[in-house]
C-alpha cells in the first residue's frame, strides 16, 4: 500500500496525540542534505509510532529569488521519502517570532513534537537567532528529544552541499551534477500540456508544451535531453527551456518538448518532463530553416545520450 503524505498549513494542521516526529528546515533544494534528514525523521517515527512531519515555508523568496520546486512537488518528493505529512508555514507569518515562541507555540503546543530533528547548520525565528544548541537546551527542559543530522558532503571533498550550490549549478545548466547533488533525482518541470502556436508541427517536429509556473525557478535556458513522464508511460526527447525567441519571444518561460516517435493528442495531460543533460544555450536562429537544422541535430545528440540510459 502506498502511503500518502498530505500538506497542511499550520490553521489546518490535525491534533496528533501520538506526537510528531519534526524534520526542520527551509528544504528549498531537496538535496542529499536535506533528504537525510527527512529520512532520519521517517524511520524514526516509524520505530516509535509516531507521525513524521517535514516543514517547510512559502512566501520564503522574493520575485527575483523563486523557489526551486512547487508546493505539489514538494510534497510528491517528501512523500515519496515515505513522510507522512507537509507542513507548509506562512513565512511572513513566522519570521519574526521570537526563538523561544516557536519553539514553544508552534512546534510542542501546536505541532505536539515529540522529537526535533535539523542540520548542524539549521537557524530559526527573529533575526535568525535561534540556532541547534538552543533547540537542545529547549528539548531536554520540555522533555523532547533532539537529533541533529550531519551535514553532506560532495564525494568526500571538502564542498558541503547546499541550497544555494545546487542553485548556481541549476543556472547554469549544468543538470548532471544537480543530479548527483539531489541523490540521483532529476530536475524536472510538471503541469499540464498547453496549445501553443502549433508552429513546430509545420516544420516536421511537433512539441508539448509546459508554462513554467511563476512560483518556479527557470534554469538556464537552452535545449536539453528530457525524459517524460506521461501517466505510466516513459518517454524521451528534447526540451527547449525558454522564451521562443526564434518564433515568438514569449513572455513567460515556456518548456517546449520535442517528444521522439510520439504524435498524440495530449493536450491537458498531466506531464512531468525530467532535465537529463544540457546541450546548448537558447539563440535566436536567422531562419525557421536553421532551427530546423538545429533541432535535427540536437536530437541526434539526445538520442546518443539516451543509447547510454537505457
Amino acid at each position: 500500500m502506498i502511503k500518502v503524505c498530505t500538506s497542511y498549513t499550520i490553521d489546518d494542521l490535525p491534533l496528533e496525540t501520538r506526537g510528531r516526529v519534526m524534520a526542520l528546515g527551509l528544504f528549498d533544494g531537496l538535496h542529499i542534505g536535506h533528504m537525510d534528514i527527512i529520512k532520519k525523521a521517517v524511520v524514526t517515527a516509524e520505530r516509535d509510532g509516531l507521525t513524521s512531519t517535514v516543514m517547510t515555508f512559502s512566501n520564503l523568496f522574493k520575485t527575483e529569488n523563486k523557489p526551486l520546486y512547487t508546493p505539489e512537488e514538494r510534497l510528491n518528493i517528501v512523500g515519496n521519502a515515505g513522510a507522512d505529512e507537509l507542513l507548509i508555514l506562512d513565512f511572513e507569518k513566522v519570521k519574526d517570532m521570537e526563538p523561544e515562541d516557536f519553539l514553544r507555540d508552534i512546534l510542542m503546543n501546536r505541532c505536539i513534537a515529540d522529537t526535533l530533528i535539523m542540520g548542524e547548520d539549521y537557524r530559526f525565528g527573529k533575526n535568525a537567532r535561534g540556532d541547534v544548541a538552543m533547540i537542545k537546551e529547549f528539548a531536554k527542559a520540555n522533555g523532547l528529544r533532539a537529533i541533529v543530522v550531519k551535514d553532506r558532503f560532495f564525494e568526500e571533498s571538502d564542498r558541503k552541499i547546499s541550497t544555494t550550490w545546487l542553485r548556481d549549478v541549476l543556472a547554469e545548466g549544468d543538470v548532471d551534477l544537480a543530479r548527483k547533488l539531489c541523490g540521483g533525482r532529476d530536475y524536472s518541470y510538471s503541469g499540464y500540456c498547453v496549445k501553443g502556436k502549433q508552429l513546430g508541427r509545420t516544420m516536421g517536429f511537433p512539441t508539448a508544451n509546459l508554462i513554467v509556473p511563476d512560483n518556479k525557478f527557470t534554469v538556464k535556458r537552452g535545449v536539453y535531453v528530457a525524459r517524460i513522464l506521461l501517466g505510466q508511460r516513459v518517454l524521451y526527447g528534447v526540451s527547449n527551456i525558454g522564451r521562443r525567441p526564434t518564433l515568438e519571444e514569449a513572455v513567460n518561460d515556456v518548456v517546449e518538448t520535442f517528444i521522439f516517435d510520439f504524435d498524440e493528442d495530449i493536450y491537458g495531460a498531466k506531464l512531468i518532463v525530467e532535465l537529463l543533460h544540457f546541450l546548448r544555450a537558447e539563440v535566436k536562429m536567422t531562419s525557421k530553416e536553421e532551427l530546423i537544422e538545429a533541432v535535427n541535430c540536437n536530437k541526434e545528440q539526445a538520442l546518443d545520450y539516451i543509447k547510454n540510459l537505457i
